[in-house]
């Protein structure tokens, strides 16, 4: 059976069909039973919510909220919340099946979910954003909860939402569950390690690529698009690791240094700038960001928007790595180029899932009530990293493909094996 692919006429439509497109191609390469490939390709739950607010001065505003758990074969759903005018259904949809994929592709016994709701949170008090939240979270909580379903942060939602989150829960239930999000307050059992994770992740894959591919980290000169929390841990954590970072870059613009970026001092600038960018720092060379892309680098990794490495620039890359640190910044166009041209690109869904490894791990203190010390969570979650890439990297050979085709071909194949062993019910 031939599976067609619409037409997308929204950013949200086009995630989710580039997401049906890397399925396709797993399912091909895997020759996956045609039923089955179906059945990964449709959500197993979506709920459109509404979400009333009262505002300040007394009138009513309906949102729209969604959650959607695209896969429950392999344990609970799990993917984030976000606030964002641009949400819509097809988003959500695509975010929660790549959530399956980076679960499984790490080896986590969860599935793929996310959510979301439709609005502006920055036109909205922090009040009013609490009256969002739960009332959004009353909303959806049929079907969360710890062994359903465990919501995270996502864009515009922090430590603080899952907090009101966790309040309504217990509320409702008059029960604590703490369980029942990651991304907590440490005070309410959150777990440490978990904001610096994906940028450790990042860290973790780069330097195992590089042992594979026999380049010593001394050797090694990295340029690094992006320094919020992702790009600044990532940079210090390969930094400490003897790599020598050469340019790094923010909405201030781009940094570069030939001999290396001191980066304990970067971070401790951006920290004291007003501004909280990198604008001002000394001993560097202020470059674009179309340079820093092209520099002449080992290893290049985005980690700050989607779509940066495209068609256009594909051509100018000169680094002979990249590691997607922020999720979707290569297009599909430019993967085929760079492919062609013999780089090797770590995809996203394996090289920024510390977030979600570190998540999981959350979920098992929070349920355990027993929580880890900082240099427990780092030591599992580099096993898992590593442990995640070595597969992917040997898959790719297996099947002679590049890794991000060998990534989704692990996740497919380990969430049909669990579908298919535990059977179709009834």
């Amino acid at each position: 059976m031939t599976l067609g692919m619409p037409t997308a006429s929204h950013p949200g439509e086009e995630l989710r069909d580039n997401a049906l497109l890397q399925l396709n191609a797993a399912a091909k390469a895997l020759a996956l039973d045609p039923g089955m490939h179906k059945f990964l390709r449709t959500p197993e739950r979506t709920l459109i919510v509404a979400v009333p607010v009262t505002l300040e001065d007394g009138t009513l505003e309906v949102f729209t909220g969604y959650r959607v758990q695209h896969s429950t074969g392999r344990g609970p759903g799990k993917g984030g919340i976000r606030f964002h005018p641009s949400v819509t259904l097809a988003e959500v949809e695509g975010l929660a099946m790549l959530m399956t994929w980076k679960c499984a592709v790490t080896d986590l016994p969860l599935g793929g979910a996310k959510g979301g709701v439709a609005v502006d949170p920055r036109k909205l008090t922090r009040r009013q954003v609490e009256r969002l939240t739960k009332r959004y979270t009353a909303a959806i909580l049929p079907i969360i909860g710890p062994e359903k379903d465990i919501p995270a942060p996502d864009v515009n939602t922090d430590e603080s939402t899952m907090a009101w989150i966790v309040d309504t829960v217990t509320m409702m239930t008059g029960k604590h569950s703490p369980e029942v999000v990651t991304g907590k307050p440490i005070d309410l059992g959150g777990s440490r390690g978990r904001t610096e994770a994906t940028g450790r992740g990042v860290a973790f894959v780069t330097l195992e690529v590089l042992r594979r591919e026999g380049k010593e980290p001394l050797e090694t000169r990295v340029a690094i698009q992006g320094f919020g929390n992702v790009g600044s841990v990532t940079a210090k954590s390969l930094a400490l690791a003897g790599c020598r970072i050469v340019a790094i870059s923010d909405v201030s613009g781009g940094y570069a240094a030939p001999d290396g970026i001191d980066i304990a001092r970067a971070i401790e600038h951006v920290r004291r700038n007003p501004s909280r960018t990198l604008e001002g720092l000394a001993g560097v060379s202020r470059i674009s960001n179309a340079e820093l892309l092209a520099m002449d680098v080992d290893v290049l990794i985005p980690a700050a928007l989607e779509g940066q490495i495209t068609r256009e620039n594909a051509h100018e890359m000169r680094a002979r790595i990249i590691v997607e640190g922020a999720n979707g910044p290569v297009t599909n166009d430019a993967d085929r180029i760079l492919a062609d041209h013999g780089v090797l690109i770590v995809p996203d869904i394996l090289a920024n899932a510390g977030g979600v490894v570190v998540s999981y791990f959350e979920w098992v203190q929070s349920r355990a009530q027993f929580y880890w010390e900082l240099d427990e969570v780092e030591r599992r979650l580099e096993i898992y990293m590593r442990r995640a890439m070595e597969l992917v990297l040997a898959k790719s050979k297996a099947y002679e493909c590049p890794p991000r085709e060998a990534a989704f071909i692990v996740a497919v194949e380990r969430v049909a094996g669990a579908i298919s062993k535990r059977g179709i019910f009834p």
